[in-house]
């Protein structure tokens, strides 16, 4: 029992999506683009009908006050003249008509408008989403501050803007960001006087976070009682030797040491440019080829193009597996249920405890399209392995900052579900997009870091030979920082694999 295999487990904090999450789905995000044209021109026609009205109202207001305040004592003396009496009448029928219009128009339908375009408008969550997104990504990624809050002079921050992030990474108990954005603010307001925002205000939040500081949580968000109540709950699984084993090797770990080093290889691999790359003798080993997967037919007229891109543990890349019809055809299946996903666990429909993940999903059956039935027939192409077993194929579109931290695909959880077919045997990854900036693939324990390649799928075995997991496979997908990242997953479990990939009695294979 590796001590890494439940530390990882226990160690992801909670994320939870809604219904109206824009931040969560890139292509969600995109609708925004439609929703702000629609909303600023219903605004712009409600705020024409404003400025119509103010202009006869003050055009009214201003022939009242032609008229003088102070009549004469007598006013049936001041309204005697003809000339004032005129002018009284004409400037009171000039209001009058002035009003009348306004009253006609019937202002509220211009406004009902404006509000039933609101409706669809992102929420709170979404901005904090937003915010706590670029906070990962400017911890991760170490972008410097003033880059990352005015990278663009158009599309600069405000100080009130960089006074939310501050906020947010407070509320998240990232103290150093909060400070590092707190401090931004300041700068900002030194060459902002327009905001109401005051440097009292700020610096109150500062000197909280400076105290806060103190007593530092374990990264990413993690904190111990956490862990604890985790701990307790992943102890009821094992029997008695197993518990044993598992305190043993608790007991030898600093269990915040561990979490740190793992989540500092998983981050210096993300900032790595292009990824970590195999050193010269172990790339020397690997190869490319065109392959017919053992002479099967389908190969034979049309071979595969396979990569070994990692030798231990084996991660094969397929270039061109799906067509660019077949990739938009995929997202197209999967949009509509896009809008309606949860971060759910895939398989009890409860929503995810353990893990940070940024996306939103959608699972698509092989009934419901030809193109899903032959991507499935694929990936039974490529693998060799029987698909009677696997779940149906995922597809996930990962949102702002959009990530995957740490973990197995391999984890058996206690249901019937996978007491009837076992285990993820093996994991297909497909990437359905490039992304410009972020989004690797990478493998923290071996040091391996897979860059999306439109059209290609990533193979690798989840379990070794003995059946036990391979702590090889702990990955996790990094944050996207520019682009959108789209990928479909197929998981196959261990049952009808018996004659396809046989078992080993070597507790090394």
């Amino acid at each position: 029992m590796q001590v890494n295999w439940i530390i990882m487990l226990i160690s992801l904090w909670t994320f939870c999506s809604g219904m109206n999450e824009f931040y969560s789905s890139t292509d969600h995000m995109t609708r925004l683009i439609s929703i702000k044209q629609d909303l600023s021109e219903g605004i712009g026609e409600y705020v024409a009908v404003l400025e119509k009205q103010m202009f006869l109202l003050r055009r009214a207001l201003l022939g009242l006050d032609r008229i003088s305040n102070h009549p004469s004592e007598d006013p049936e003396k001041f309204v005697s003249n003809p000339l004032t009496a005129y002018k009284l009448i004409s400037q009171l029928r000039r209001a009058g008509d002035a009003l009348e219009e306004i009253i006609r128009r019937n202002i509220s339908q211009d406004l009902s408008a404006v509000e039933s375009k609101s409706q669809v408008l992102p929420a709170d969550a979404d901005l904090d989403g937003v915010a706590l997104a670029m906070i990962r990504l400017q911890e991760l990624y170490q972008v410097d501050l003033k880059t990352m809050s005015g990278f663009e002079s158009s599309l600069a921050l405000d100080p009130d803007e960089t006074f939310h992030i501050g906020q947010v990474a407070q509320q998240n108990r990232r103290f150093r960001s909060a400070a590092l954005w707190l401090q931004e603010t300041l700068r900002k307001l030194d060459e902002d006087a327009g905001s109401l925002l005051t440097k009292h205000q700020v610096q109150q939040l500062l000197d909280s976070v400076s105290v806060q500081t103190e007593n530092k949580p374990l990264p990413l968000g993690i904190n111990q009682s956490l862990l604890t109540r985790d701990v307790e709950a992943l102890l009821q699984m094992f029997d008695a030797d197993g518990v044993s084993e598992l305190m043993e090797e608790l007991e030898r770990a600093d269990l915040s040491a561990v979490i740190n080093q793992k989540f500092s290889e998983y981050q210096t691999l993300c900032r790595a440019a292009g990824g970590t790359q195999p050193t010269p003798l172990r790339a020397k080993k690997l190869s490319c080829r065109y392959t017919t997967g053992g002479g099967n037919p389908r190969l034979i007229y049309a071979p595969a193009k396979e990569e070994e891109e990692w030798d231990q543990p084996l991660i094969l890349r397929y270039h061109n597996l799906l067509s660019e019809r077949e990739m938009n055809l995929i997202k197209q299946l999967s949009r509509p249920k896009l809008d309606r996903a949860k971060v759910s666990d895939p398989v009890s429909g409860e929503k995810i405890s353990t893990m940070v993940r940024v996306s939103k999903s959608a699972w698509l059956s092989e009934g419901e399209s030809p193109v899903v039935a032959r991507t499935n027939q694929k990936i039974a192409d490529i693998t060799g392995l029987d698909l009677e077993t696997a779940e149906d194929l995922q597809v996930a579109n990962y949102g702002i900052g959009g990530q995957y931290e740490p973990h197995y695909d391999s984890a058996v959880n206690n249901d019937s579900y996978f007491q009837l077919r076992g285990g993820r045997i093996a994991t297909v990854l497909i990437y359905l997009s490039d992304v410009e900036v972020g989004g690797a693939t990478v493998f923290p324990n071996v040091g391996a870091a897979l860059q999306p390649e439109k059209g290609s799928a990533v193979v690798w075995f989840n379990l070794l030979k003995n059946g036990s997991e391979d702590s090889r496979t702990l990955h996790a997908a990094c944050p996207v920082f520019i682009g959108s990242k789209w990928v479909a997953n197929k998981w196959i479990h261990i049952r009808g694999q018996e004659f396809r990939r046989r078992c080993s009695l070597s507790r090394s294979d």
